[in-house]
């Protein structure tokens, strides 16, 4: 009999990590987003992998699972542009960062967000954990902190002394009171009537309410002029505030604005900043190094479970929420 043929057996690699993520695979209304089991990422050169503890919900997080935002966001895609957590794992190259450092930052909108357990980023834009601060905490902070911190500091270079006027209290504006109430700057803003109370005990000298004030009304009668106005409500804010505009102003905003006429604004020598956030390790540390001395501190609407998603999204989407919604992983 010939010998038994050398049948060698094919070495099977083990299956790929999975995890929990709430991905939607259309646009349209918060039931798009339905848990499921995908692959988790790895991180290659220069990225870190962080096991999400916390995440939060923003405008532009509804705005793309409606349809109403674009950003080239192609579905399938997992939403969430806040993140709260722990390094699981690092890639190549990467030396600020170790497993079980304590992070936060804001993820690029990509298809990968981090309404999921795991998520994968590049380090450059991650910053460790403010100390004193939860998880459910620091999540409110990254892309709302970082948005009005490049305001007010990298467009509008606010000095100490400056008055600022803030149009809108909600989750960019809160922190930009804070901010620059924080660096010196005398703070008049611009709120609705629920959220007057904590944005005065987060540092405006002045919070007109807009339902039963006009804002340049008020700071005409007081002859108050504004060096630095922070536009997060749009329409024809900026164009309303160009009669309260010290000369030499800064006027910035982050929405989409009507046009902005240049008559009012010419003999100030005004500057009018059209500003996207751009995602950056330092404006985090920055962000964090305020936290600690105990200048920045989110507010915190609700915490909910990242399975009542929709939920956060609704409630949100509805208007109303006094503070973050922040989502447990």
């Amino acid at each position: 009999m010939p010998p038994a043929a050398n049948v060698s057996t094919p070495t099977l690699s083990p299956p790929a990590p999975r995890m929990k993520a709430y991905p939607l695979d259309e646009f349209g209304p918060p039931e798009v987003m339905q848990q499921r089991e995908v692959e988790r990422p790895a991180p290659g050169p220069g990225e870190v992998l962080v096991r999400v503890v916390a995440t939060s919900v923003n405008p532009v997080d509804y705005k793309l699972r409606s349809g109403e935002a674009d950003f080239g966001l192609e579905a399938p895609a997992v939403l969430g542009y806040d993140v709260s957590g722990i390094v699981e794992q690092t890639g190549e190259g990467v030396e600020r960062f170790g497993e079980g450092d304590a992070v936060f930052y804001t993820p690029e909108i990509d298809a990968q967000g981090s309404y999921a357990e795991y998520h994968v980023a590049e380090a450059a834009i991650v910053a460790r954990k403010p100390t004193g601060l939860s998880h459910e905490e620091a999540a409110a902070l990254p892309l709302a902190g970082c948005t009005a911190w490049q305001a007010l500091f990298d467009r509008a270079i606010l000095q100490a002394g400056q008055t600022v006027l803030v149009h809108g209290t909600g989750g960019v504006g809160l922190l930009a009171v804070q901010l620059a109430h924080a660096a010196g700057a005398e703070v008049v803003a611009v709120s609705s009537p629920t959220l007057t109370r904590q944005t005065a005990e987060r540092g405006a000298s002045r919070v007109i309410d807009y339902q039963s004030e006009d804002p340049a009304e008020v700071m005409q009668q007081a002859g108050v002029r504004a060096e630095v106005v922070l536009d997060t409500v749009g329409g024809d804010t900026l164009f309303e505030s160009a009669g309260v505009a010290a000369p030499g102003a800064d006027l910035v905003t982050i929405v989409e604005s009507a046009e902005v006429p240049a008559g009012p604004l010419m003999p100030l020598n005004a500057s009018v900043h059209f500003t996207m956030m751009q995602r950056r390790g330092a404006t985090m540390r920055s962000l964090a190094r305020f936290a600690e001395r105990g200048l920045l501190r989110p507010a915190v609407a609700d915490v909910l479970p990242l399975a009542d998603v929709a939920e956060a999204h609704r409630r949100l989407e509805s208007g109303g929420v006094p503070g973050k919604l922040v989502l447990r992983v």
